[in-house]
């Protein structure tokens, strides 16, 4: 048997697992990188021919800061990179984030010397007082090895690709530690986007139709598969924040892991799109038999789309949230004058993470085109409706719903039944509406 703990002697001799795999290589916009050194938060490292994206940068920044809050808050960390490419997001974790151990691992043992080039950038250390290690052993098969072995981690994270992720879920959970950190990945945008319901039915339980909001029935998707598999397990997950970005398209979510069951499933319903009003909707599994769109009051199935169950809970922790971007201006990462991409993204997630927003939304563009009218600046109408709204002390159920690229603000809208009250503000607030 693997002894993969600091505690015991490594004995693993690094081979191919199973030589007759083929390692998959998706050619996705050129973005395999030839072995050149690259930096990343002043961190130099080489990618060889690992599959390596600069974008996801703010994916691994996002990663780190919830690692070292677990750090700080917990007096210790492990963690398990199952999935790990050149190993940035090991070499990150032992040097930002203060790990005590990480388990750098990727089924491609030709990826070794990359992998150790980058980690010997942090001593290795010896018996007891081992910091990292670097293995090449099937995911699945490695997290089974650990939770035989009773060797636990901290925080587990797997960068997979399509939806993959649905494979390594149940294994994951197990070797986590309590209230430990579980940190998935999908980038399947067309199971998101409704293309493949019978693929998503049997990947993450979940009949996911076409709807267009599809970034955020991605995330919603991916945390529901989780819930499932948590449940099966006697765990209950929490997302602590959720990450869309455009490119792959990628979604990432860091979730809690802690045993209990989700109360009620009051988090894990139906999505509804009306195709006729443009209005979404969230019901729960008793109320299956009462769905409709208020647009008419009728079971319209050729105008009312359903997909699920899915996540229909927050898709952030506000406090969680306020802890990463407390962190980030301490490290200087934020907060210097010039707004950063990630400051703009911890602090839009600030944003969404109000329980009582609902899922889904419109753009502002279609609102404005079947209302014949040329829309004024978003960031205009925004102000707007938080003057109203504010102002009494009360939040429109059907608030904006911003799951745009990177998270930034979309020119969207929840639901079409705003539309009225939208024009009133013409005369409450002095906008100018010009029709077209």
């Amino acid at each position: 048997m693997l002894t993969l703990s600091p505690k015991a002697p490594f004995l693993y001799k690094p081979q191919n697992p199973n030589p007759k795999t083929q390692h998959y290589k998706p050619q996705t916009n050129g973005t395999y990188c030839k072995s050149e050194l690259q930096s990343e938060r002043g961190l130099e490292f080489e990618t060889g021919e690992t599959f390596f994206r600069h974008e996801s940068a703010k994916g691994r920044d996002l990663g780190v800061l919830a690692a070292s809050l677990y750090n700080q808050s917990k007096g210790k960390l492990r963690v398990l990179d199952a999935l790990c490419g050149c190993g940035i997001r090991s070499l990150r974790y032992l040097m930002e984030a203060k790990a005590d151990f990480v388990l750098a691992n990727d089924a491609n043992d030709e990826h070794r010397r990359v992998i150790l080039d980058n980690l010997k950038r942090v001593d290795r250390g010896f018996g007891d007082e081992r910091k990292w290690v670097v293995t090449h052993l099937d995911a699945n098969r490695l997290l089974s090895e650990c939770y035989l072995q009773k060797d636990f981690f901290d925080l587990i994270d797997i960068d997979s690709f399509g939806s993959d992720i649905s494979l390594f879920l149940r294994s994951a959970m197990n070797t986590l530690s309590f209230d430990g950190l579980l940190y998935v990945t999908s980038t399947d945008g067309h199971s998101s986007g409704g293309h493949h319901p019978d693929h998503t039915l049997a990947a993450y339980g979940a009949y996911v139709r076409p709807m267009p909001f599809s970034n955020e029935v991605g995330l919603r998707m991916l945390i529901g598969g989780a819930v499932r598999e948590a449940s099966v397990l006697g765990y209950y997950i929490t997302p602590l924040f959720s990450y869309y970005s455009y490119h792959g398209p990628v979604f990432r979510v860091m979730l809690r892991v802690n045993r209990g069951k989700l109360l009620e499933n009051r988090h894990y319903g139906f999505i509804t799109y009306c195709n006729k009003c443009g209005d979404s909707q969230e019901f729960s599994w008793a109320e299956l038999g009462q769905i409709s769109c208020s647009c008419n009051g009728s079971h319209d199935s050729s105008a009312l789309v359903i997909s699920g169950p899915l996540w229909i809970g927050p898709l952030h922790s506000a406090a969680y949230i306020s802890e990463m971007i407390n962190l980030a201006g301490e490290w200087g990462w934020i907060g210097n004058g010039a707004e950063t991409d990630l400051e703009k993204l911890l602090k839009q997630m600030l944003d969404e993470s109000d329980p009582r927003l609902k899922s889904g939304y419109i753009k502002m563009d279609e609102v404005a085109s079947r209302a014949k009218i040329n829309s004024p600046p978003l960031r205009t109408m925004m102000s707007a409706m938080q003057k109203v709204y504010f102002s009494l002390g009360t939040l429109h159920r059907d608030l904006s719903r911003t799951r745009g690229h990177d998270g930034i603000l979309q020119r969207s809208f929840n639901s079409f039944l705003l539309l009225l009250e939208i024009l009133n503000m013409e005369q409450l607030l002095g906008i100018e509406f010009k029709t077209i």
